[in-house]
């Protein structure tokens, strides 16, 4: 990494710890732009990451879904499976918050697959909580029950107590419906 985007990336990153949303904004762009500049993919990746995130914490799913779609790309060339699972299930999160609930699912698939393949326990949970949610409102209820349950599972081994007790609730909710 080129120290000046290494130093952008930590500044934005801080800028957006503290609240500074307009500064991380800014400062992302420019790391996006430097990265470029210099071709590290790896700087690129986490400047679209980075800067996407700021555009969903601004409420601009819009602008945010190039930004990962392009993150998502970049990070099947690099070869790297969890970073691949993490954009990509953030990816999800923003389909499924625009309602794009056929774009989501398969993301969410991809996601749960990569972290299966490498034993990522919590983030194996993390990914499953949203495609149980995407299940529930498209009325698979067997399919979300059975979601709800592995995240349970993997929460409770985990000793995630909120995270297991969302799945608790979710599934005897379920049991009234």
């Amino acid at each position: 990494m080129s120290d000046s985007t290494l130093d952008l990336l930590q500044e934005g990153e801080r800028a957006r710890r503290e609240g500074r949303l307009a500064d991380a904004h800014h400062i992302f762009t420019e790391a996006i732009a430097a990265s470029r500049d210099s071709g590290t993919r790896s700087e690129l990746i986490r400047a679209l990451k980075g800067l996407g995130q700021i555009e969903r914490d601004l409420d601009q799913a819009d602008a945010a879904r190039p930004l990962y779609e392009e993150a998502v790309a970049l990070c099947r060339q690099e070869g790297e499976p969890l970073l691949l699972a993490q954009t990509v299930r953030h990816l999800g999160d923003i389909h499924h918050a625009a309602g794009k609930l056929k774009l989501a699912e398969p993301c969410y698939q991809e996601a749960i697959a990569l972290y299966r393949a490498q034993s990522a326990t919590l983030e194996l949970a993390n990914a499953i909580r949203p495609l149980a949610i995407l299940k529930s409102h498209a009325g698979q209820m067997g399919e979300a029950r059975g979601l709800w349950s592995e995240a349970r599972t993997l929460y409770l081994a985990l000793n995630v107590a909120d995270g297991a007790a969302e799945c608790t609730y979710r599934l005897l909710r379920m049991q009234d419906e």
